[in-house]
């Protein structure tokens, strides 16, 4: 079971202004943080970075794995996309956090018949009003 990391959506308004971020990224793209993660071995290629955005999980974005940013840092190297998951409440944190698999919410393909092809603007109300 893989390991998970999560963090806060900063500057992000709404589910579907954070899709549209990180489709504008293109290709593989790197989130530099100060350290590696003591447990990256875990995570590997396996796991994903799930999204925090007002106090809800809402998506999570595939982990390619781990590279060199500039300064000494280290590059968390994830794919352009978002994936919805079912909301579930989490409390904002500064930096990233690690999440056990078993605790990591569904996405919403498995979750749901149809609700992953709702627009992620809908898919953030929704989830605010915890009704999904």
């Amino acid at each position: 079971m893989p390991l998970h990391l999560t963090k806060v959506a900063f500057g992000c308004d709404s589910v579907d202004y954070l899709a549209q971020r990180l489709a504008a990224r293109g290709g593989t793209w790197g989130l530099a943080t100060r350290y590696l993660p003591k447990r990256h071995e875990e995570i590997g290629g396996e796991g994903s970075l799930f999204w925090i955005l007002k106090h809800q999980l809402v998506g999570r974005t595939p982990i390619v794995g781990f590279g060199e940013a500039e300064g000494g840092r280290t590059a968390i190297l994830m794919e352009p996309r978002l994936i919805l998951v079912a909301a579930r409440p989490k409390r904002a944190h500064q930096g990233w956090r690690y999440l056990e698999a078993k605790d990591a919410p569904p996405d919403l393909g498995e979750a749901g018949a149809g609700l992953d092809e709702l627009p992620p603007a809908l898919m953030g109300e929704l989830a605010g009003l915890g009704l999904i």
